[in-house]
């Protein structure tokens, strides 16, 4: 991605997420990916460069889980759902670098490729320019920063490194963020619902090659 046409295919990536948001089910948790081909299909794809390979595959145990798989590519999958994060703050995940990236700058245009990603968004209604979302990444760096602002959209999206280079790869990791503080933390706003989440594995402007995992994404109270 380059430029100014970059700066619009991320804002427009973050809108995308954002049209016809569904209204949530509440329960103890709220699963948005098992994964299972029921739930994939809830999914949509949206692309800046090539298309990003994603498909459900099985572990030895038979567990399934989400495969994606970039070459020098970059799509996303997002779901569109209303959650009220006021009762359902913590998001929760499993994931796993399958082929990691080489050290990046990823506050430069040209180092803005991960392995995986997982983006929070609230629309901002009208006002478009308000858009924010949180990405959760693993960071093909050592840094110690807590988060940086996105070199194509800036300080509307931040980027929040959860695991790094010294993050084993081929090992599955399990997250879990409250949303309410990580908005607050980074944005300054109370949040009280979000409108979408996606799952991005990007190499487009690196060009690089890289792999990834994700399974069992879901929301919970606690």
């Amino acid at each position: 991605m380059r430029g100014v046409k970059a700066a619009r295919l991320v804002m427009s990536f973050l809108l995308a997420v954002l049209l016809g948001a569904s209204k949530a089910v509440y329960a103890e948790t709220l699963s948005v990916l098992s994964p299972s081909e029921d739930d994939l299909k809830q999914w949509e794809s949206k692309s800046f460069e090539g298309e990003t390979q994603y498909m459900l595959e099985r572990d030895s145990d038979g567990a399934s889980f989400l495969r994606a798989i970039s070459n020098a590519s970059a799509s996303g999958l997002f779901l569109k759902q209303d959650i009220d994060i006021n009762e359902f703050p913590y998001l929760n995940w499993e994931w796993r670098s399958d082929k990691s990236l080489a050290a990046l700058d990823e506050q430069s245009k040209s180092g803005d490729d991960y392995v995986a990603r997982m983006y929070v968004v609230v629309d901002g209604g009208l006002f478009f320019w308000n858009t924010i979302a949180l990405n959760y990444v693993w960071s093909s760096s050592a840094t110690s920063k807590d988060a940086w602002p996105n070199s194509f959209a800036g300080d509307n999206a931040q980027m929040v490194p959860v695991k790094n280079a010294s993050s084993a790869s081929g090992t599955w990791y399990t997250e879990k963020r409250n949303l309410k503080e990580d908005f607050k933390a980074f944005f300054g706003k109370d949040i009280s619902r979000i409108d979408a989440i996606a799952i991005m594995t990007d190499t487009d402007n690196s060009k690089q090659d890289a792999q990834a995992s994700y399974r069992n994404i879901y929301f919970s109270k606690n």
